[in-house]
């Protein structure tokens, strides 16, 4: 049986034992969220991205868990770079989640485009822009070893929409 990408996150996220997401739904989530909706999984829904990042951060501060934050595509995805950039800073453990245009789009300008793994090169660990929905198993499973191991900190998933 094939799953949908946003399928795949949630089993991701389940894998790892993550108990609860912040973030704030757009069009380049939007699927994402019904996976979430679908699954019951628990996510507390905030006023501004930048909210979701700094609660992800504190929430790992607080558990000792990685912390996840789920954010749209461009401004949405630019909104999180304050909270991310403090798990960078201050060592925490963060995987953010961010939804981009369609394959097709990027390069051309398109409503909501940005370049969030540019943006956040230097404040994460690493990001990953996910082309192929294959990839996403594995994306995921590395980018929180990569969040909690050595010296903890913030990890990007921007995952393309088909």
């Amino acid at each position: 049986m094939r799953i949908s990408g946003a399928q795949a996150v949630i089993e991701c996220l389940k894998q790892e034992d993550v108990e609860i997401v912040f973030g704030y739904p757009g069009g380049a989530v939007l699927t994402l969220y019904d996976a979430l909706y679908e699954a019951q999984f628990p996510h507390i829904l905030t006023r501004h991205e930048q909210g979701a990042a700094h609660a992800a951060d504190g929430y790992a501060r607080a558990t000792g868990k990685v912390g996840v934050c789920i954010a749209t595509s461009g401004p949405g995805a630019t909104n999180l770079v304050t909270g991310i950039a403090t798990a960078y800073m201050d060592s925490i453990p963060m995987v953010a989640i961010t939804g981009q245009v369609a394959v097709s789009l990027i390069g051309r300008d398109s409503f909501q485009e940005s370049d969030v793994t540019g943006i956040t090169t230097p404040i994460t660990k690493h990001n990953y822009l996910v082309k192929d929905v294959r990839e996403l198993p594995r994306v995921m499973k590395e980018a929180f070893y990569i969040a909690r191991t050595g010296r903890p900190g913030p990890v990007l998933v921007d995952i393309l929409q088909r």
